[in-house]
């Protein structure tokens, strides 16, 4: 699991990377509201725990730009010291998906953390058609195409479209591919690199225009053909 903290107090920072990273879970971190959407922005999250006292843009507002701006499904849990049902009301209502007061359990994190992301799977793998520009992927189905043209992959490719079409067009990591694909398990070979040749094959080799990039020394991002990435390498 990929958390985003956006949290202030340098305090509880430590205590849940003290918590967190020991289970296995990688962490990101940011103390301004910003810099937490920026980290968003640029990376692909299981979950993202927001603080909602944050400096320059608090926690709500963050929270709304999140959905709003980047339009992000990514689970959100809110922590505050205030718990007046007006609160609580305000975070929902700008798109969290659970509150938790502070100051709170660690284990009752954990759970739920846990419980907002196997809901986000859950509705994902219902019925949840991915589109972006033209690419169209039914993962009940196993189906893809791209402007009408079917594309055929392997159940590996399969799994790669999807969390490249979920996150587009932000780049993802290519430790977060790697661990959507394999988990804790990941072969030694440079076998993400095979997998995105034959994506690259499928997805663009019969059209004009590229719309999968390599973002060198980062990853990869599927992005509009008159999109220009950052930096182009080869697989």
């Amino acid at each position: 699991m990929r958390i985003l903290v956006v949290e202030d107090n340098p305090d509880i920072l430590a205590n849940l990377y003290g918590f967190l990273e020991p289970k296995g879970y990688a962490v990101d971190s940011a103390r301004t509201g910003y810099a937490g959407l920026a980290l968003a922005s640029e990376n692909g999250y299981d979950v993202i725990v927001l603080d909602v006292m944050l400096p320059g843009l608090n926690g709500v507002e963050l929270c709304q730009k999140l959905r709003a701006e980047l339009r992000l499904a990514t689970p959100v849990l809110m922590l505050t010291a205030r718990d007046s049902l007006a609160d609580k009301a305000a975070g929902f209502d700008a798109g969290a998906d659970d509150y938790l007061v502070k100051p709170f359990s660690m284990a009752e994190l954990d759970m739920r953390l846990r419980a907002l992301v196997r809901r986000a799977e859950g509705r994902q793998a219902v019925g949840s058609e991915l589109r972006f520009g033209g690419i169209v992927f039914d993962p009940d189905l196993q189906e893809a195409s791209r402007d009408g043209v079917r594309i055929t992959l392997t159940k590996t490719g399969y799994a790669l479209l999807r969390c490249l079409l979920a996150a587009a067009p932000r780049i993802v990591t290519r430790e977060t591919l790697e661990q959507a694909l394999w988990g804790d398990d990941r072969p030694e070979s440079d076998a993400l690199r095979t997998h995105i040749h034959a994506l690259r094959q499928a997805l663009d080799k019969p059209f004009v225009h590229p719309m999968l990039h390599t973002i060198a020394g980062v990853g990869y991002r599927i992005a509009l053909p008159d999109a220009a990435p950052s930096s182009h390498a080869a697989d």
